[in-house]
């Protein structure tokens, strides 16, 4: 497994366990999973954070 689908994992597990029971459980599961998905396409070069910013990584 790469780094974007342990991130996502964990994202959706966190969410789990702070938020049990009810619709709002499912919206703050979804949220985690969304932030462990970022956090693991960042790791995993995927993603540039710095172009997302305005400041190219090249020129």
């Amino acid at each position: 497994m790469n780094a974007t689908r342990w991130c996502l994992i964990v994202g959706l597990v966190l969410g789990i366990v702070l938020a049990f029971g009810g619709w709002f459980a499912f919206l703050v599961t979804v949220l985690f999973g969304l932030i462990g998905l970022l956090v693991g396409l960042v790791a995993d070069g995927k993603l540039d954070m710095a172009g997302l910013f305005g400041r190219a990584a090249s020129r």
